[in-house]
């Protein structure tokens, strides 16, 4: 049984908030992803991430990773098979697409295959514009003409 979410009381009262709105109702719309490949998300610190996925028998020409528009597409598909008569197939050899929706000014750092886990790190970089920002205070002028200003007009 699947609840639809009404965020509308939300639109009235929030400004700027369109983005996630778009992704709330985006997942409560979508069906439930396939659960293969298995992966895991840490965080690293405040602004590191990593996604690590159990990719076993899939080699690096076998995957393909992709960012666009926030959306980090990783896909899989073996380009080989195994040599000789399959008896049992129990390493899932399908190809696979998974999608993951990143945040602002997320950018892909690196990744690395090793051991049948596929490892992409991430991290947030805010442009120097939206950092924190110290700002100086300085003398007002303004404060010190405006006594001087009234006292000449008092005389």
């Amino acid at each position: 049984m699947r609840t639809v979410l009404d965020f509308s009381p939300l639109h009235r009262s929030s400004i700027g908030f369109d983005r996630v709105f778009e992704l709330l109702e985006t997942a409560a719309r979508s069906p439930q992803p396939d659960s293969w490949p298995p992966f895991d998300s840490v965080k690293i610190s405040d602004d590191h991430y990593r996604i690590t996925m159990a990719v076993a028998g899939f080699g690096r020409d076998d995957l393909s990773i992709s960012l666009q528009d926030n959306l980090l597409t990783v896909s899989g598909e073996r380009r080989t098979d195994h040599v000789g008569e399959v008896l049992h197939r129990g390493i899932a050899n399908r190809p696979f697409s998974r999608r993951f929706e990143l945040a602002e000014h997320m950018q892909v750092t690196g990744a690395g295959l090793q051991d049948g886990l596929l490892v992409i790190d991430l991290k947030r970089e805010l442009p120097e514009a939206l950092k924190p920002r110290q700002i100086p205070i300085g003398v007002n002028e303004l404060s010190t003409a405006e006594p001087r200003r009234l006292q000449s007009q008092a005389a």
